[in-house]
């Protein structure tokens, strides 16, 4: 027989354990819920439905997701942990491609033209100075092609002094025209070299080489630098998109972007400012760059409109036929004059533009990648902010949005990031930035900075040296090529905490230092 009070007890442990059963499902229905629904996202995802149980399991072996009744076993975390950072990673590579691609065919679209100037210019020459100077100019073509053939590699980033290349051929031209001027005379190589010794004391083509040489200066190394700038420019974004995502950072995306599902809650989508704070914790050695690029890009239109103004590249690159004809006229009418002396003595506004757009609407790039990531990923609408997926539940987000950078990840609550040890890729980028930036500014100035020798590369098919500094000096290399150079990952067991690189740091990192000091002074 039950006592009343047996029954008073089974009756009140009953109802403690119908308060304390837990609730299934998005809408906290007491029946299990089937699993069917994770079951086919499981597997539009390319992975084996096995691996998902028929009904949802109590969750203490989560080590991401928060710990309550899931459909997904450890396995099927794991996975979609690793799915969720692959996929972040190529929105990342996709974006920075997009960018990447923009630059090269603005190198390719100003490369184009300025060599087809130069081309334009030695033809132009040619078939001038056949008719205008005749056998003059037959006998002795070599001086001005190999001019030509100078500029060009000096433009591709050959180690030339173009100061000594323009002054080399004005005293070679002063030789031949001398020789040729003087033909009823027997000169020697010794009485040759003499004159030409004397070519600041004669002044024989008058003021037209100094005109020319600053005029041609001014262009030239402007125009080197702005290739080299769109160059630099996209190697860093190509580097910088290829860094991959921390252990941690892959852990905070999974959260927020797949433990709805394990959850129940597949239709919640991440808070506006928790996905940011994800995405910049994630980003902080990318945000970084934001300062050098930000001042690249500025000098780079400075440049530009120093190339767009009407003097600029077309005038002065088509010009050269007649700065050098008008030198020799100078010379021929004064052949008498210097005779004596020396027995005394013995196109383009088109192509820049777009590169002023380009530049000038992706200064904040790495800063607004947050941003971009988030834009189709997070909850809107009416209500949304009480409705969203906070990493732990369907409500709202309430801790700080972060601000941007390595630095300011310190407190940041979504992704556990070391700030004493920032990625080498990427600090190594910021400073080829910081120096391409001196460059340019001093191309500005026409002032002549020296490159490392692309002139092989001219083609597009080298690769120089990818991934550190080159042997001579400390001079950057500066590939011109279209052509992305694959840069494999990590082995898995090779990465540790925080997403920088863990590399330690090459005899080139301390190179690159001193030449910023240097170069500060």
């Amino acid at each position: 027989m039950w006592s009343a009070g047996m029954d008073s007890f089974i009756i009140a442990a009953l109802a403690v354990c119908s308060l304390t059963a837990p609730a299934y499902g998005e809408k906290g229905t007491s029946k299990a819920r089937s699993c069917s629904d994770i079951k086919v996202f499981y597997k539009g995802k390319g992975f084996l439905v096995e691996d998902v149980p028929q009904f949802e399991i109590s969750g203490e072996h989560l080590r991401i997701c928060p710990q309550g009744y899931t459909c997904c076993t450890s396995n099927v975390e794991d996975k979609l942990a690793s799915q969720s950072r692959t996929e972040v990673e190529n929105v990342i590579k996709d974006a920075g491609r997009s960018l990447q691609i923009s630059l090269t065919g603005q190198y390719k679209i100003f490369d184009g033209h300025f060599l087809d100037l130069l081309n334009r210019s030695e033809l132009n020459l040619q078939e001038t100075f056949t008719s205008t100077w005749g056998s003059l100019y037959n006998k002795n073509s070599d001086v001005f092609s190999e001019l030509y053939t100078e500029l060009k590699k000096y433009y591709r980033g050959a180690n030339i002094n173009l100061e000594e290349t323009l002054n080399d051929f004005w005293i070679r031209l002063l030789e031949k025209l001398f020789f040729q001027a003087n033909g009823q005379y027997v000169i020697g190589e010794d009485y040759l070299e003499c004159v030409s010794k004397q070519i600041d004391t004669l002044r024989p083509f008058g003021d037209t080489p100094r005109q020319m040489k600053m005029k041609v200066t001014r262009t030239l190394v402007a125009a080197r630098s702005f290739v080299q700038g769109l160059v630099t420019a996209g190697e860093a974004v190509r580097r910088v998109s290829q860094v991959p995502m921390s252990q941690e950072c892959m852990r905070a995306i999974m959260k927020m972007t797949y433990c709805p599902h394990c959850r129940g809650m597949p239709s919640a989508r991440p808070c506006l400012n928790y996905c940011t704070n994800v995405m910049k914790g994630c980003l902080a050695n990318q945000a970084d760059l934001d300062t050098e690029w930000r001042h690249l890009a500025d000098t780079m239109i400075q440049v530009a409109d120093r190339l767009d103004d009407p003097a600029g590249v077309e005038s002065v690159i088509l010009s050269l036929p007649s700065y050098i004809s008008e030198a020799m006229n100078t010379m021929m009418e004064n052949i008498a004059s210097i005779n004596n002396k020396v027995r005394t003595h013995t196109g383009t506004r088109i192509q820049v533009s777009d590169v002023r757009i380009i530049l000038g609407d992706n200064r904040p790039y790495w800063t607004s990648l947050p941003n971009l990531i988030c834009s189709d990923r997070v909850a809107t609408g009416l209500g949304s902010e009480d409705k969203c997926w906070n990493g732990n539940n369907r409500a709202r987000y309430l801790p700080e949005l972060m601000n941007d950078g390595l630095a300011s990840q310190i407190n940041n609550p979504e992704v556990e990031i070391d700030i004493t040890k920032p990625d080498m890729t990427i600090r190594q980028q910021i400073m080829q930035l910081k120096i391409m930036t001196h460059r340019l500014k001093n191309a500005l100035n026409g002032q002549d900075v020296e490159f490392q020798d692309t002139s092989d590369d001219a083609s597009g098919s080298g690769s120089g040296c990818a991934d550190d500094m080159c042997s001579r000096g400390t001079r950057l290399v500066l590939p011109i090529t279209d052509r992305p150079v694959a840069i494999p990952y990590p082995p898995e067991n090779e990465r540790v905490k925080g997403s920088a690189m863990q590399n330690l740091p090459s005899i080139s990192i301390y190179l690159l230092t001193l030449l910023i000091l240097l170069l500060r002074r």
